[in-house]
């Protein structure tokens, strides 16, 4: 006899609708998966003949085939042991087959016929919808994300049987009490930091406030122990909270790598790897479709502190990301787009030592130097919009009052991203940092001699085509926050004051 049970897969970001056809005829006992299934697809015959028999079922002593369609797509984790085991009991008349047209199924099988809970509940969902299931069945653990969909009966089991239960018309089980990390948003929670516990830095705080209200990218340079990170780890506190779409895209991304499931998230995602993260950690692309740290700070920041000491092909993994707010990951068997559109907040060392234009302190070489210099290329320069140099404050500068609260400045950036969404209603971008060329010019019309001020700059070697954008992206933003509908001439020219130097005086940046 033969049987239908809807369930899918993950590859990426990507879901996939899988049918699990099974089909039990008179022959010697065996049980054969086939339709491209990895070894923990492959595993499950056995997961599923205990859980079958342990859950008081009989196991048909037949030859069972199963068929994981379309079969030119890689089935990859256990998710589908519970639709595995459902499919066997109704193609075995133990379970009425009719009755699973309207079900979906996730979930990995234990020994003992109990129901364990999977990644990706969230993307599983909306796919339940998409492919006409009206009821998604699944562990219990994860059931409140599912539940984040709408048009959808989630149906919550503990144990094989109450899945069996399910399809008979017999209430789901409960809902365990949320635990702590349910409650917690994506990424790095930073809120109890603030911008008030910077002192002699103020240069370098406007920066951040100018980043953070365009989502412009911000690099940090200068000697050990100014405040690099102490300011970069404050800027989750002064941005914009999720609004429901982009809280929903966040937590399908976290909720699909694993590291996140319960409520929405709440927070935007913060992601600060360490120096030694290779290009693969960063952009993606590595066995069974792993996503990247450019990814998973989708919609929030991507801190890369030292960035002089990554390696140089990680930080030339950036430029297309950087650039178009994506990832295209090609491999042999397959090619995805992932979606990467993140605020870059880098900080660096002006030399190996440190101490770079401090004279007698610093004692790097000039082959050090230029060593040091070529770790960060131009073209990766040339995206970075704002660079704010840092100095040792002293002993005054320690003592001065703080230029701003992370309370303060996050209503700045609120105001100015809500101009900035009235002004690009209807467009595909909501901010300032990736608005294309064509609606760039229409909304930062420049007087006279702010469009002299940036012919200057190019003529000079200080800015290439790209540059002259970005710096147009970074005045539009500074004009926001200062509540101006035009781009003032001096909007232009405190953007181009933060600009990168190193490695722009040429036109060779690609």
């Amino acid at each position: 006899m033969l049987a239908r049970v809807k369930t899918f897969t993950i590859d990426g970001l990507q879901i996939w609708h899988v049918a699990v056809e099974v089909d039990i005829r008179p022959g010697l006992p065996a049980f054969t998966i086939v339709g491209l299934a990895d070894a923990s697809v492959r595993e499950a015959r056995e997961r599923v003949q205990t859980a079958i028999r342990n859950s008081g079922y009989a196991l048909p002593m037949s030859r069972i085939t199963v068929n994981l369609a379309p079969a030119d797509v890689p089935k990859i984790g256990p998710g589908l042991d519970l639709a595995l085991a459902c499919g066997v009991l109704a193609a075995s008349n133990q379970v009425p087959p009719d009755l699973l047209e309207d079900h979906a199924f996730l979930g990995e099988l234990a020994l003992d016929g109990s129901v364990r809970s999977c990644r990706g509940t969230l993307a599983i969902a909306q796919a339940c919808v998409e492919a006409g299931a009206r009821t998604l069945v699944l562990a219990p653990e994860r059931a409140r994300e599912a539940m984040l969909v709408q048009d959808l009966r989630v149906a919550p089991v503990q144990r094989l049987r109450s899945a069996v239960g399910v399809l008979r018309g017999d209430p789901p089980d409960p809902l365990p009490a949320p635990e702590d990390h349910e409650l917690a948003g994506a990424g790095v929670s930073e809120t109890e930091l603030d911008l008030s516990d910077v002192r002699g830095q103020d240069h370098a705080v406007r920066a951040l406030v100018i980043a953070a209200a365009g989502g412009h990218n911000c690099l940090l340079s200068g000697p050990p122990g100014t405040g690099k990170t102490m300011i970069a780890r404050r800027i989750p506190s002064i941005l914009p909270s999720l609004t429901r779409p982009e809280a929903i895209e966040v937590t399908r991304i976290h909720s699909i790598a694993g590291d996140l499931h319960g409520r929405l998230a709440q927070t935007r995602p913060f992601r600060a790897p360490h120096h030694t993260t290779t290009a693969v950690g960063l952009v993606g692309g590595a066995s069974k479709g792993r996503v990247g740290e450019v990814v998973l700070a989708h919609r929030g920041v991507l801190f890369l502190d030292e960035l002089s000491e990554f390696a140089k092909s990680s930080l030339e993994a950036l430029r297309q990301p950087l650039e178009d707010g994506r990832v295209a990951v090609v491999r042999a068997t397959h090619s995805t787009v992932y979606p990467a559109r993140f605020m870059l907040i880098a900080a660096t060392n002006p030399c190996p030592c440190g101490y770079a234009g401090e004279g007698a302190r610093c004692r790097c070489s000039e082959t050090d130097l230029a060593r040091h210099r070529r770790k960060l290329s131009g073209p990766l320069l040339d995206r970075i919009d704002l660079q704010a140099r840092l100095e040792d404050a002293g002993s005054e500068g320690l003592s001065a009052a703080p230029w701003t609260s992370s309370q303060n400045a996050r209503e700045r950036v609120i105001e100015a991203r809500e101009r900035q969404a009235h002004r690009l209603r209807g467009e595909a971008v909501t901010t300032n940092a990736y608005l294309d060329l064509q609606t760039l010019q229409q909304h930062s019309q420049l007087d006279q001699q702010g469009q002299q001020m940036l012919l200057d700059a190019a003529a000079r070697g200080l800015l290439s085509a790209r540059g002259q954008n970005r710096t147009l992206r970074v005045a539009r933003t500074i004009a926001d926050l200062n509540g101006r509908e035009r781009v003032a001439t001096q909007d232009v020219g405190v953007a181009l004051s933060l600009r990168p130097e190193t490695g722009l005086r040429s036109s060779r940046a690609a």
